[in-house]
């Protein structure tokens, strides 16, 4: 069902400050530098800033996992009991994400290019 847990979101309030502590953490430019998003690529993974991100929910990071078919994923994963937390949204390109909660609450995220 999936390739991997390749993206990590995290949302922040002030992108200006966040951008430039993860830029030097990370030791690398931002790949992708909007006002909506700053994303980063590192050691094959994506970290992402994401200023609306406590808007819509967020209170931590929040591990995407890469799939084939996100309707079909969302689908069987609803019905082994996740709970839909934000419906499938496009957010740019051809990428499409949504986030879900476990029984125990943990949100996790799918995501399709």
């Amino acid at each position: 069902m999936t390739t991997g847990q390749k993206t990590v979101i995290t949302p922040v309030r002030d992108l200006d400050a966040a951008k430039a502590l993860y830029t030097e953490l990370l030791g690398v430019q931002p790949a992708v530098d909007e006002p909506y998003y700053v994303g980063f690529e590192v050691a094959g993974q994506h970290f992402g800033l994401d200023p609306n991100g406590h808007k819509s929910g967020m209170t931590a990071p929040v591990g995407f996992w890469t799939v084939d078919d996100i309707t079909k994923a969302v689908e069987s994963l609803v019905a082994r009991g996740a709970e839909v937390v934000q419906d499938v949204t496009e957010v740019g390109g051809t990428r499409r994400v949504a986030k879900l909660k476990d029984a125990d609450g943990n949100v996790f995220g799918v995501l399709q290019d």
